[in-house]
């Protein structure tokens, strides 16, 4: 199956990266976004109360709402970091850093988005179900743990060399 490309406004720097790493590389308005979406949903449920107030106490519907606002928030700032890794945003910090890193890993001779125990057809599969995957948060939330080739990237940036075939 050939992968899907996209014109964007930024450079591409990761198709579909691993789900640490796109932590990792999560900004000070990541952290901002994540404690926001933590702590409006229980003010929403709290000032439809005040609209509206309810007979029985509210402690464990604010607890429910700030575990709710605490998964909605980290994953709406995770989908904003994976925005900036495809190019949908501006990504000049990331994709200084992807260099440095992946540089340094080709320097070191080890691969450039890890290694995995995984059979190829099984990281084929795990590439294809997380592609795009940060779109469809609102249905099944689905990160990307497995260590792949499928990135959509050129190596040669990152100063590795094509292996020289043997015939």
């Amino acid at each position: 199956m050939p992968n899907k490309v996209v014109t964007t406004p930024y450079p591409l720097i990761d198709a579909d990266p691993h789900a640490f790493r796109v932590v990792r590389y999560f900004r000070s308005s990541d952290y901002a976004t994540w404690a926001a979406g933590t702590a409006a949903f229980p003010a929403a449920l709290y000032f439809w109360d005040m609209a509206d107030p309810a007979k029985v106490r509210l402690r464990t519907s604010f607890r429910l709402g700030g575990f709710l606002g605490f998964v909605g928030g980290f994953l709406l700032a995770y989908q904003r970091s994976s925005f900036r890794f495809w190019g949908w945003s501006e990504n000049k910090r990331e994709e200084d850093l992807d260099l440095a890193e992946l540089s340094q890993r080709a320097a070191e001779g080890k691969p450039l988005y890890g290694t995995s125990s995984q059979p190829e057809w099984v990281q084929g599969t795990a590439y294809r179900n997380s592609a795009w995957s940060q779109l469809k948060f609102h249905a099944f939330p689905m990160f990307n743990f497995v260590n792949h080739q499928h990135h959509g990237t050129d190596a040669a940036k990152y100063g590795v060399k094509e292996k020289e075939s043997s015939d």
